[in-house]
């Protein structure tokens, strides 16, 4: 689906992203690790156009999408979410999908309609907060929801907008236990017929749901395959210094 080849942004002599090249697989989750400064978020940023490359080249779906700007990028079907959420706090649960929906029709921006007239969006975002185990929330504000239930929310405002590639931001980050298994699990319910690209820090959570794993060190690729073959390989070992090489084979 994503074809990534020979991928570098440098700022002045820093080379943040160094000459990646990858695929993103169809259907897959996949998933970007590595260290602090690794270059993950540099790299998201490249792929959703809020940075333009220095060298190399983007692929999407057989359209070189490398000088893109990101509205165009986003309306080819790559949506991303942020790591901080990005809902509205004073809008039910419910309005913020059909907020969402509404991108769909072309109709964001007509504030004069009267509300019966989205009334026909409202099964649809009922089905998306079902997929996100949020149908008893529908009603409520926003600003009232638990941190990690603002996330699950998150995922049925990006699957509103149907995307063929979701691009996830550190999902887990800042939520308690109980909070990342529950995201965790949302995620591997969604991505079934789809394909997620995620950065993520927490072990656990890329061991039990991602498919494949890219393991970046300054700003360029280490280790590329499953989980388990990556854990063992001695240059992420190196990379990850010991302690969190506990965490990455405690995790399988």
């Amino acid at each position: 689906m994503l074809e990534i080849t020979h991928l570098s942004k440098r700022f002045g002599g820093l080379a943040a992203v160094n000459d990646v090249s990858t695929t993103i697989e169809a259907g897959k989750i996949n998933a970007i690790i590595g260290p602090n400064g690794a270059g993950k978020t540099t790299f998201f940023n490249l792929l959703t156009k809020f940075l333009t490359p220095t060298h190399g080249s983007i692929v999407f779906n057989g359209h070189d999408i490398t000088s893109e700007k990101p509205a165009q990028t986003a309306r080819r079907g790559i949506v991303r979410s942020f790591q901080i959420s990005a809902v509205f706090p004073h809008m039910t649960v419910l309005e913020n999908v059909r907020a969402a929906l509404q991108r769909n029709e072309g109709t964001s921006f007509h504030f004069w309609k009267a509300e019966s007239t989205l009334h026909h969006l409202h099964a649809r975002a009922l089905e998306l907060l079902a997929e996100v185990d949020l149908s008893d929330f529908a009603n409520e504000l926003t600003v009232s929801l638990p941190y990690g239930r603002k996330r699950a929310l998150e995922l049925a405002t990006t699957l509103a907008l149907e995307p063929e590639l979701m691009l996830l931001d550190e999902p887990t980050q800042g939520m308690g236990h109980e909070d990342v298994d529950r995201v965790t699990q949302l995620i591997k319910k969604v991505s079934v017929g789809r394909t997620i690209l995620m950065v993520e820090h927490n072990m656990n959570v890329v061991s039990s749901i991602a498919d494949r794993i890219t393991v970046l060190q300054r700003g360029a690729i280490i280790a590329d395959g499953p989980y388990a073959e990556v854990a063992k390989n001695p240059l992420v070992i190196e990379a990850y210094m010991g302690s969190a090489n506990t965490e990455l084979q405690g995790a399988h």
